[in-house]
Parts: structure tokens; sequence; C-alpha cells
């Protein structure tokens, strides 16, 4: 599972497990705060009180039946909400018994208002505006213990009664709001942990769709690479073996034309052989992916110029080979591109164009380095460019210049000549110490 999924149900997990231990905190003081506080009103009546056996008994009679109503009568805490809206009819009659036992409690002795303020914990039960009645009452009767019961409402008491009073409202009110505060921000938590198992749901689904998509493009990506493989394996096939077989065939044909001449024949055997060793070195580099024999050790310049011998040699058409600018050493891919389109534009020379002489020139510009091949042979129509003689070989040097960013450009004209313009972007060796 992916780290983003992890961390959302970490947090769904931990927002949960806060929510269950305020619940349980809640649980606990619900049930355990009012006996608590009945025992202790129950040991300072009896501690204090100068009273008979039977005002005794009536606070232990009380007590007990507070102390039954607390626990037959109870119902769940009121968190979560939902829980005590399932209770709301017997929460109601819970709360109104809890308020007249504590009426009658205090009303026997005032300490019994360390119980009576067990009546502000189930305010919650109460639903709507009954909550305000219930903490006016809970309040008033708190005020009359601290004024010492009824007993003691006469003259200016009943001024300081109703200060305490509102002084009880007041608490308890502010009790209250916090509570609802409380109350409403876990609700909003738990809105939240729905919504983040929501999302969660939703972004396990976008994964497992996006791993189908991963999958499509892997096997997409696998299936682009072999077509690349194949048609780089076609264009060095073609730039090597085809080209060098052509060149082999016309040694061979131009030896069988020379049966009379034996210098000539072997010469012209001695080439063949020389083109077979070099189109078989060539294949091995080619399904190696290797530079081309004449680049290794050697600038682009000093490659082309080899080239242009080795051609001349065999094609019997003088090349003229010159370079332009300073000659800094491209990126590696950037010289095989402009070496194979300098051989496929050469060896259709040899084919087609019927030229008495050829040449070629290496530009290095600012930003472009173009490779210009050209001969005075009998050229072609423009629209014809892609015609007779023209088929893979421009069509993969095109491609070739294209994944490099360069660009191919044919002007011919019937009776005067053919140019080829080959151009890549001057992009550096840096580590060869270029200014560029």
């Amino acid at each position: 599972m992916r780290p983003t999924v992890q961390t959302a149900q970490k947090v769904q997990t931990a927002q949960t497990a806060q929510t269950d231990k305020r619940r349980c905190q809640f649980e606990l003081a619900f049930r355990v705060i009012p006996y608590v506080a009945l025992l202790v009103s129950l040991v300072l009546t009896l501690l204090t009180s100068h009273g008979t056996a039977r005002y005794n008994g009536v606070a232990l009679g009380l007590s007990a039946v507070a102390a039954g109503w607390l626990r037959l009568m109870r119902v769940p805490a009121p968190l979560p909400v939902q829980e005590s809206s399932q209770h709301r009819v017997k929460g109601m009659v819970f709360y109104v018994g809890l308020l007249v036992l504590i009426a009658l409690l205090i009303l026997h002795n005032p300490f019994f208002a360390v119980f009576g303020f067990s009546g502000y914990l189930f305010v919650p039960l109460l639903p709507g505006w009954w909550k305000g009645v219930g903490m006016v009452v809970n309040a008033s009767l708190m005020a009359l213990s601290e004024v010492g019961g009824q007993a003691q409402l006469h003259g200016t008491t009943w001024i300081a009664y109703v200060g305490l009073f509102a002084v009880n409202v007041f608490i308890v009110a502010a009790m209250t709001k916090v509570g609802l505060d409380d109350e409403r921000l876990a609700e909003e938590r738990s809105r939240t942990i729905d919504q983040l198992s929501e999302a969660n749901r939703r972004l396990e689904q976008m994964m497992e769709e996006n791993a189908g998509l991963h999958a499509q493009l892997v096997a997409q990506a696998r299936e682009a690479g072999v077509f690349d493989e194949r048609q780089r394996m076609a264009g060095e096939i073609h730039d090597t073996l085809a080209q060098g077989l052509m060149g082999i065939l016309a040694q061979l044909e131009a030896a069988e034309l020379a049966e009379d001449d034996a210098v000539r024949r072997e010469r012209h055997l001695g080439l063949a052989k020389g083109l077979a060793r070099d189109g078989l070195a060539e294949a091995r580099r080619s399904v190696q992916a290797l530079r081309p024999q004449l680049l290794d050790g050697a600038r682009l310049p000093e490659a082309l110029r080899a080239l242009a011998g080795q051609w001349t040699q065999t094609s019997g058409i003088p090349v003229r080979a010159e370079v332009d600018g300073d000659a800094v050493p491209l990126q590696p891919a950037l010289e095989v591109v402009l070496f194979r389109a300098a051989q496929e534009a050469l060896a259709n020379i040899a084919k087609h164009a019927n030229a008495t002489r050829a040449g070629m020139t290496l530009t290095y510009m600012h930003d472009v380095v173009s490779l210009d091949v050209l001969d005075d042979g009998a050229g072609f129509s423009n629209g014809n460019i892609n015609g007779n003689g023209n088929g893979y070989g421009l069509a993969a040097m095109r491609q070739r210049l294209r994944q490099v960013g360069g660009g191919l450009e044919i002007e011919s004209a019937p009776g005067d000549g053919t140019t080829v313009s080959a151009s890549v972007p001057a992009l550096y060796r840096v580590e060869e110490g270029s200014a560029r």
C-alpha cells in the first residue's frame, strides 16, 4: 500500500482512538462521580447533624433512593449525541426524578449540595431548550443550599439567594457551553473521520486504477522500445551491410570487366575484400550499438575526411571535405547522426547521381552544426525527392536527425546536381573544456 493511504489510515485510526478514549472518560465520570458525590454528602450530613435517629434515617433513606435511581434508571452517557437521542424519553424521566431527589436531599440538609452538582452532569440528556430549564432549576437548588437551606430564606437573605442563583446560572451556562463546544467538536471529528474514510476508499480505488494505467504505460513503453530498436537496427544495417555489399558488388563487377588487366583486377578484388572486412566490423559494432569505427579515437572532421578518402577510393569520384568554424567536439550521439548522414548522402551520389565530383562542408555555428553534401550529378525535380532511389535511406536519415532535434533539407534540380543539408543542435561536450 502506498504511503499516502497508510498516512490516511493512521490519521483515521488516531482520531478514532482519541474519540473512543474521550467517550470512555465521560462514561467513567457519569458512572462514578454521582455516587462519590452522594457518599460525600451523606458523610458530611451525618457528621455535622445533631438530629435524631429519625433525621439521620431520612438522610440514609433518601440517599438510598437516589443511589437506586442512579442505578436503575441510568441511561448511557450523553456522548455521543445519537445515543442520547435514542433514550430521550427515559433520559427526561431520569433527569426529572434526579432533580426531585436533589431537592428533597438539599431541603433535608444543605450539605447534599455536593450531590446536587451531579445534576449539571446530566443536563445534556434533555432535548433542546429543556436543557436551560434543567440548568435553572438545578441552579436554584444549589443557591438554596449555599444560603443554608430554606430556613434561612427571610429578610435580606433573599438578596444573597438571588445573587448566588445568578452566579450558579452563569457558571453552569459557561460549563454547558464548553460541553456543547466539545460535543460539536466531537461531531465534527466524527464527520471528518467519515470523510477521511471515504477519501481513503476513493484514494485506494484511484491507486488501483493508476496501477492498471501504469501497467499499460509500461507495456506501451516496452513496445515503443522494441520498435525504436528495430528502427535503429534497420538503419544500422542499411548504413553498414547494405552500403558495404553495394560497394563490394561494384568492385567485383569492376574486377570482371578488368579480366585482361591483372593489376586493375587485383586492385578491385583487394578493395572488395577491404570493404567486406570493414562491413563485417561495422555490422558487429552496430549490433553492439557502438560508434562507427572511423569515429573511434577521432573527431568528427577527421572521421569525415577519412570517410571521404575511402569513398573516393571505392567510387572513383573525387570528394572535397572542408570544415568551417571552430571544430569543437559534439555530444557522441550528434556526431554519429551527422556521420551516418554523410554516409547516406555519399552512397546516394554513388548510386544515382552520375556525378564527376562531390563536396562535404561541416559548419560549426553558435547554436547549430550543419553538414552539406553536394554533387554535380544529374539531380532530380523537387517532386521526386521521396521518389526513385530516395526511399529508406533518406527516411532513416530524417528519423535519426529528428530524434536528436535536428533536420534535413534537400535541394536539387534536373541537371544541376543535389545538395543534402543535415543540421543538429550545437550541444558540445562540456567535459572537453568547450566555452560554448
